[in-house]
């Protein structure tokens, strides 16, 4: 006879989960008290949001189920913004949420939410356990379902009274990983497609990607002489310095780059859905018909035709198409060779940040010299911001595993995702990027780096604003400035008085050494640059936006 407690815990450790994130509740009191007597690490955090985004991290970089536990009511309902990711980013997550009693059902008792009616929409499954000897059989499944397909988060509710009660029930046995590999007949007519194309083009994206499969990819490229392009937010995806590679398909797209996606006769889709950042609104691939001949590749045949018709669908994991398509040789020399080489010199000479700008602090040489100074492996974690443009253009990711950002644009995600990324990888370099609203929207979570002695480095890009929507402001109704001006603390103290690291950066040359202390304090560091808002881009200042409007 095992509690509901027990048998939870005894699921997890069954589907090889090693660490949970949670908040803790009294909702779920017998799943705390089972941890106890597990090998399985559990890392309190300060608010569920931040837990959820941190077993999200670990999900989107292991391509595992992250595990997140927070109790019933505004616990659930915090945890939202990170089953949200979960699902626009397509990674595998489950979170277990402690539920009212049985008894206390249906007569809105204390912090009762029904999750079916709140999650149904941002979660891939959602299930309550009413009888506890059927947790193996759920939890299992839950493992099946964040993995399988297209991933997304799941949602388990667990009422008090049945984690509780002891019963007898079947061992846990993990779940059986599901692949979807591509037949021959579909091999067959996408190298006749790639053999008969003038101007091929690819675009990888989504997960279910590993670092095989990225290896893979590239000899792909190579063998075809393809010009590769990553979707938004996923530019681990390829090396950037390596030859073929032509730029990130994402928000404000090099303008070159555009235009070669729109002339292309062939447009390899491998992993993504192609939403509407990366499409530039649906303007690169036109829905629900493309100008050009679309090969879509994806591990859900549900989302082959639900966006766009493509010429020819492949449903298969990333990892299984390249994998099979790998030995297939170009039937000549690609004629495209010249135009993937032009695409690589148009990419790097986008990548090179402007070396002026406004005021006394220039992102430009701040991130050339971490360009300079960083290993190829050192992890990136960022929320959304205008400030997050300096690493989706700047930064040349080089290896697969090193990014950390979501896709659905939620802000407050770079740091409990740095968080989580250290707690994966103690021995590797993690910087999270924030904006000074970014940050202060789960900033709390630097207090869980300093208890668990995880020494990130979060740079927090302070201008005094919320500058996305201060940028579209001015754009849309220019000087008439409402709601978005911020007054905020001193970084460096705040980091200080959580037993942190500090450093103010208020001129450039000022960086490289804060930086190198940052590193060197060995603790959770904050290096606040204090940017001039006028800095609101690397290419157009706030005025010239006003002027233009």
């Amino acid at each position: 006879m095992k509690t509901g407690g027990q048998l939870i815990v005894e699921a997890l450790e069954a589907n090889g989960t090693d660490r949970i994130f949670c908040v803790p509740g009294e909702s779920y009191l017998a799943v705390l008290d089972a941890l106890h007597d597990s090998s399985i690490r559990t890392i309190v955090c300060r608010q569920e949001g931040g837990a959820a985004m941190m077993a999200d991290c670990q999900g989107r970089l292991t391509g595992k189920p992250g595990i997140c536990f927070v109790t019933r009511g505004p616990g659930a309902t915090n945890a939202s913004a990170g089953i949200h990711i979960a699902m626009q980013d397509s990674v595998p997550l489950i979170l277990f949420i402690g539920q009212v009693a049985s008894h206390a059902k249906e007569r809105e008792a204390f912090q009762e939410v029904d999750y079916k009616k709140f999650f149904g929409d941002i979660a891939k499954w959602v299930v309550e356990i009413d009888d506890a000897s059927r947790i193996p059989e759920f939890v299992t499944r839950a493992f099946a379902v964040a993995t399988s397909g297209r991933p997304g988060p799941v949602v388990i509710s667990l009422p008090e009274d049945m984690l509780t009660s002891e019963v007898e029930a079947p061992e846990a046995l993990p779940h059986t990983p599901v692949e979807t590999y591509p037949g021959g007949a579909e091999l067959d007519a996408l190298e006749m497609l790639l053999n008969g194309a003038k101007r091929p083009f690819v675009i990888l994206g989504g997960t279910r990607w590993n670092e095989e499969a990225v290896t893979r990819m590239r000899a792909i490229s190579e063998t075809w002489s393809l010009a590769v392009g990553c979707s938004f937010r996923r530019q681990m995806l390829f090396d950037h310095l390596h030859a073929n590679y032509a730029g990130d398909v994402g928000i404000g797209i090099n303008s070159k780059l555009a235009a070669q996606i729109k002339a292309a006769d062939v447009v390899l889709l491998i992993g993504g859905r192609m939403g509407e950042m990366p499409s530039s609104d649906y303007t690169l691939l036109k829905s629900p018909y493309p100008d050009q001949a679309l090969v879509h590749v994806h591990a859900d045949a549900g989302e082959l035709g639900r966006v766009y018709r493509p010429t020819l669908a492949i449903n298969a994991s990333p990892a299984a198409f390249v994998e099979a398509f790998a030995e297939r040789k170009p039937a000549g020399t690609p004629s495209w060779s010249a135009e993937t080489a032009k695409a690589h010199a148009a990419y790097l000479e986008w990548s090179t940040p402007p070396q002026t700008g406004p005021g006394d602090v220039q992102m430009g040489p701040i991130m050339t010299y971490l360009e300079q100074e960083l290993p190829h492996d050192a992890i990136f974690a960022n929320g959304a911001g205008n400030y997050a443009t300096w690493v989706h253009r700047f930064h040349r990711f080089r290896r697969f595993g090193t990014q950390a950002a979501p896709t659905s644009g939620s802000m407050g995600y770079g740091t409990p995702a740095a968080v989580a990324a250290k707690a994966l990888y103690p021995d590797r370099t993690v910087i999270a990027f924030a904006g000074d609203g970014c940050f202060l929207m789960n900033g709390q979570e630097f207090a869980t780096a300093v208890q668990y002695d995880l020494p990130i480095i979060v740079i927090v890009v302070n201008n005094g604003i919320y500058g996305t929507i201060r940028m579209h402001q001015e754009r849309e109704y220019p000087g008439r400035v409402v709601a978005t001006d911020l007054r905020n603390p001193d970084f460096a103290s705040l980091a200080r008085a959580y037993g942190g690291h500090g450093e103010t950066v208020e001129k450039t040359a000022d960086f490289a050494p804060a930086f190198v202390r940052a590193r060197a304090s060995g603790k959770p560091a904050i290096v606040e640059i204090r940017l001039d808002p006028e800095a609101i881009t690397p290419t157009r200042t706030m005025t010239q936006i006003r002027d233009k409007a």
